[in-house]
């Protein structure tokens, strides 16, 4: 049984950050959070966003690290209920909006994050009290902004999801004119998370037709797009097809994900300081090859339309194509030029064997496969 479910109200243009106020009321928050990071502020977006509340009453969190975590969920909360906050509104990449998204849970319920992860069974812990979010990104990524989970470090240091459709967002304002000078680096590292979020759920063998359709309109979008807008901050034709296909991603991986993201989450647990991003852009070509194997890629012809939707001339093109596309967006050549270490992958492999991704990958992975995929991504 197949349950299919899309997604929330989203305003995508340009512009589109005028319509916050009119959001807020829509959705009933009198008086939100804003959640957002320095980065977001020092570069002047917060401010447009509070220039589009004009009249409302809100309270600022500044301090999302960038893979956020408990610590800074308890922190936002203080302020949430200390200022009398009836909903979120998050300002920023997807670390921002998921720290809002665990700020929506710990407002509203008891108990440690911990007792809401995913993989603790707590899904079902998580009501429709959680409070009300509104996601306004401003990367071209994670898609968050259209996505029922969260992934935050928690005290004892692994790096958890949180999913729950309590979490999604009210409203998703996706307006392109916010990534516009995002630096270099930083668009192409989160536009790899997006290609990676579109071809990782295109993957899956979970059953959901309109899913497939949008990661592969996503994948087209994004491939097609991703150079223009990493070399041309000010290109607006390249950021709406990358913030779309950030956004189609998400909508998209509500099938599931796989490998690619089983392993970027546990290293991103052993090590925080890496780029969830530059992760998945680094395993994804050895997952592509792992995943070739897989009866179902291969019945449903998946690695072909992929393919096909990149410009490519054949299925077998694919990783080289993705690794010759890292190169020329300045991305690391492996994972041992992020400083990945071979004494981690022990522990990289107990977190991915546990993260929620795993068992939606279409050939599910052994530890002892885990260790070759890495092996192959350094």
């Amino acid at each position: 049984m197949a349950f299919i479910n899309y997604v929330t109200q989203i305003q995508f243009d340009f512009g589109a950050i005028q319509l916050l106020k009119q959001e807020c009321e829509r959705v009933g928050i009198t008086k939100p959070l804003i959640v957002t990071d320095p980065g977001v502020k020092a570069a002047g977006v917060l401010q447009k966003a509070l220039d589009a509340l004009p009249g409302m009453s809100y309270a600022v969190f500044d301090q999302t690290p960038s893979n956020p975590t408990e610590a800074a969920v308890r922190a936002a909360t203080a302020i949430y209920k200390e200022q009398g906050c009836d909903g979120l509104i998050a300002v920023g990449g997807g670390s921002a909006i998921d720290c809002a998204k665990g700020v929506a849970i710990a407002a509203t319920h008891e108990g440690p994050l911990t007792r809401y992860a995913t993989i603790e069974g707590g899904s079902p812990r998580i009501t429709d009290q959680a409070a009300p979010l509104i996601a306004v990104p401003t990367t071209s990524g994670t898609g968050s902004e259209v996505a029922r989970g969260a992934i935050l470090i928690v005290d004892d240091h692994r790096k958890l999801g949180f999913h729950s459709w309590n979490l999604v967002p009210k409203a998703a304002i996706c307006d392109p004119e916010l990534t516009l000078g995002l630096p270099p680096m930083l668009t192409a590292a989160t536009g790899m998370d997006a290609i990676a979020h579109c071809m990782e759920t295109f993957m899956s063998a979970a059953i959901n037709p309109p899913a497939d359709g949008i990661a592969l309109d996503g994948l087209e979008r994004g491939w097609a797009h991703i150079e223009r807008a990493t070399r041309n901050g000010a290109d607006r034709d390249a950021r709406f097809n990358l913030m779309s296909a950030s956004m189609q991603g998400a909508m998209a991986f509500q099938k599931g994900l796989g490998a690619v993201h089983s392993l970027s989450h546990s290293l991103g647990g052993v090590n925080p300081r890496m780029h969830h991003g530059t992760l998945n852009a680094m395993f994804l070509p050895a997952v592509v090859r792992f995943n070739a194997q897989a009866e179902s890629v291969r019945r449903d012809r998946r690695l072909e339309k992929m393919a096909h939707a990149m410009g490519l001339q054949s299925a077998g093109d694919i990783p080289e194509a993705i690794r010759d596309m890292n190169a020329r967006l300045g991305l690391p050549a492996g994972l041992a030029a992020m400083g990945v270490e071979r004494d981690w992958f022990g522990r990289i492999v107990t977190g991915a064997l546990a993260d929620h991704c795993h068992k939606t990958n279409p050939k599910v992975a052994t530890a002892e496969e885990y260790e070759e995929l890495l092996a192959s991504s350094m």
